[in-house]
């Protein structure tokens, strides 16, 4: 019994001995992580090395030997879409297409000039900032308590503060044959002793426009002439938010039956509310 019991721990005692022989050392582990380390390091490496090599996809115009021309100021580096639309059609030097570029050129610039700017109306405040605006660009402002109508000189100067100053508050506005787009009408914003607001004659004026100026805050607006924009039926609509408007100056109302239709709808959900052409109210002379 003795014999066996011996031959059982010398047995264990092999196989414990192999079994520690098998199990890693320290110095192995650190050697494993050594190498790792190193493997970690040569990848950052490579990474490196790669983007110092991709310089060279720096964008043509933006390097510094490149030359550029002083109509880089009107470009637009984030506008890739007009580029690639460009390149996959046929090149065309027509007059008439270097005509239409340049044209849809200058209604970009003239949306991004018209662009709402906060720091205009910290400084002026909403009723100053709205009439530098539109006098800026050859419209008319009056103010309460001032019979006259202040317009911009041949030069572009008019005589307006250049602060805030409480004492003036716009009655009127004149917007009449004016290139104003979508993006400028947020500049009439909160004028809330507006009364007269007139687009007639500016071309550019479209429903969306006019929903844009219907939540413009206008609480006291009570004329407002539509007559020579682009105006459908469906734009009439958004007037409800309008509650104190009486006149509004449409170039036919009876032009079409849908017309018609709409504005005799109109008329009866605001009672105070008259519908007129355009000839009663303009000169045809």
């Amino acid at each position: 019994m003795l014999q066996r019991l011996s031959r059982g721990f010398s047995s264990l005692r092999r196989c414990g001995g192999r079994m520690a022989s098998t199990m890693p050392t320290n110095q192995e582990l650190a050697g494993e992580e050594t190498e790792v380390s190193a493997r970690v390091k040569r990848i950052r490496a490579e990474l490196a090395a790669d983007k110092q090599k991709l310089k060279w996809r720096t964008p043509i115009g933006d390097r510094p030997e490149d030359w550029n021309s002083k109509l880089k100021l009107f470009s637009d580096a984030e506008q890739t879409s007009d580029f690639i639309v460009m390149m996959q059609k046929p090149i065309d030097f027509s007059p008439k297409n270097i005509r239409r570029w340049w044209d849809n050129r200058e209604e970009r610039i003239e949306r991004h000039m018209q662009q709402f700017i906060p720091e205009r109306h910290k400084i002026l405040g909403a009723e100053l900032a709205a009439a530098h605006f539109i006098l800026y660009r050859g419209g008319a402002a009056k103010f309460i308590n001032d019979s006259r109508w202040h317009r911009a000189t041949e030069d572009g100067e008019f005589n307006l503060p250049n602060k805030f100053d409480p004492g003036y508050k716009v009655e009127a506005l004149r917007c009449d044959n004016m290139v104003l787009y979508y993006e400028g009408l947020e500049n009439l914003r909160c004028l809330d002793s507006l009364k007269f607001l007139s687009f007639h004659n500016v071309k550019t004026f479209d429903d969306w426009c006019l929903d844009r100026i219907s939540g413009g805050g206008f609480p006291h607006l009570e004329v407002l002439d539509l007559s020579g924009t682009q105006i459908t039926t469906n734009g009439l609509a958004c007037l409800y938010r309008l509650p104190q408007l009486k006149l509004l100056i449409l170039d036919d109302p009876k032009k079409t039956l849908e017309l018609e239709l709409a504005t005799s709808m109109l008329e009866e959900s605001m009672p105070t509310l008259k519908i007129v052409g355009a000839d009663v109210i303009h000169s045809q002379g």
